[in-house]
């Protein structure tokens, strides 16, 4: 009996260090093949005719506001205003008539003086899966720039060019919050996962609907 629960014992350290292993290197392959397209210098970024900005919530559960939000509403705004893109995709989550991350981007970029020409709500970006194949399948969007913190973004430009997206990365300041390690780890493991989504089980957006161009206009 002794003898079969240390096989036993063996045979699960082994598993679980053959998905540590696979873990990190698809995150390494993932972050190898992205970096290069990721502009840590907001008024550098690459010039692209849609910017997809990815929600998050505005407010922190402890209280206050999310610093992850403020960067990313300040550098859209400013992305737009420099003309490195022309419009703007707001893509989150609309889960309930009380959260709904489209609406608190759309008013936060409005008080920053961006007008509705330049926005198009997506209320279905459900994950970064989502927004993302929504972005070209929805949108007819084929060229973006992607606007989040920079660890996020390598995992969206990854979706983005398995989807035949020309995309590149802005990444927006990062002054970071109480616990940001859990978000770096979840990102490892969400990045594990994505490669799963896009090349094994095949994954499919959660809702898609009918075909929706953006019009663009001058900034």
């Amino acid at each position: 009996m002794l003898e079969l629960l240390k096989g036993l014992l063996k045979t699960l350290f082994a598993g679980l260090l053959l998905l540590v292993i696979g873990v990190v290197v698809i995150n390494l392959w993932i972050l190898q093949k992205t970096h290069a397209r990721i502009e840590h210098e907001v008024p550098l970024c690459a010039m692209q005719p849609v910017g997809l900005v990815f929600g998050t919530a505005q407010w922190l559960r402890e209280g206050g506001a999310n610093p992850y939000y403020q960067a990313r509403m300040e550098a859209s705004a400013e992305l737009l205003r420099l003309h490195r893109v022309q419009h703007l995709l707001l893509s989150g989550d609309n889960r309930t008539r009380y959260y709904n991350e489209p609406i608190s981007m759309w008013r936060s970029l409005r008080h920053r003086n961006v007008s509705d020409a330049h926005m198009t709500l997506d209320y279905a970006g459900f994950s970064t899966f989502d927004s993302v194949v929504r972005a070209k399948e929805v949108f007819g969007a084929d060229r973006l720039m992607l606007i989040s913190q920079g660890w996020h973004l390598p995992r969206a430009l990854f979706i983005a060019e398995v989807m035949g997206i020309e995309a590149t990365g802005c990444a927006v300041p990062d002054d970071g919050v109480e616990g940001e390690w859990r978000l770096r780890l979840r990102e490892w493991l969400a990045r594990a996962a994505t490669f799963g989504d896009l090349y094994v089980w095949g994954r499919k957006p959660y809702f898609l609907g009918p075909l929706e161009p953006i019009q663009l206009s001058s900034p």
